[in-house]
């Protein structure tokens, strides 16, 4: 019962996150547009893939060990599938924001933030390789013998993903120069809390289990 209730905390805080972040890149930042013209636009592709694209999807596939009711087979395949289409999302996101350095003639991978994030990225990439050996015919000596590892390896690279996620609403708070008492402060203050959040319950579901 406990599991089940930090996993709908963890899908609550993830839902308000991904609500705040449109909310702040549409209403107050001019959309999302990978193709545009406006390299604000083109930036904002950036916040919104790596979180609904990267570390959303990240956390559904670490919970649906609890959320699918199937077979574990199935469940592996649901978790590997999530992954997947996680990290593609993913590229889209950090090609995005690369894109923007070319419109604006920035220095690519210049802050603490860009290194947790591609550093954290890369990581995960080759965490989806090593999760293959869950899927392929594997001994079971093989299987116990790295299970811990691939484990706790996705769950500190998660938790790494929200440390990007966060640091990376700071530097874009700091870049804008935002008044403390202004909305859009405010807003960018709720989100990363709803991302941190977010975080915190798909750990402690994991955790509960």
């Amino acid at each position: 019962m406990r599991s089940y209730s930090t996993t709908i905390l963890a899908h609550l805080f993830g839902i308000l996150a991904i609500i705040l972040l449109l909310v702040w890149l549409l209403h107050y930042r001019e959309g999302i547009e990978y193709d545009s013209d406006n390299p604000l636009r083109v930036f904002n592709v950036h916040p919104f893939m790596m979180f609904f694209g990267f570390i959303f999807l990240v956390g559904q596939a670490i919970l649906s060990y609890q959320t699918v009711p199937a077979p574990h087979q199935t469940q592996k395949v649901v978790h590997m599938t999530l992954h997947f289409i996680a990290l593609i999302l993913g590229i889209v996101g950090i090609c995005a924001v690369f894109k923007f350095h070319d419109m604006v003639n920035l220095e690519d991978v210049y802050s603490l933030h860009s290194w947790i994030g591609l550093g954290t990225f890369c990581l995960f990439g080759l965490q989806w390789l090593f999760g293959l050996l869950f899927m392929l015919p594997a001994s079971p000596q093989t299987r116990s013998a790295v299970a811990p590892w691939h484990r706790a390896g996705g769950r500190a690279l998660f938790s790494m993903a929200i440390v990007a996620a966060l640091t990376g609403l700071m530097e874009k708070s700091t870049v804008l120069k935002l008044a403390p008492h202004q909305r859009e402060s405010h807003l960018i203050n709720f989100t990363g809390l709803a991302i941190l959040l977010f975080g915190v319950f798909v750990e402690l579901s994991v955790g509960l289990v």
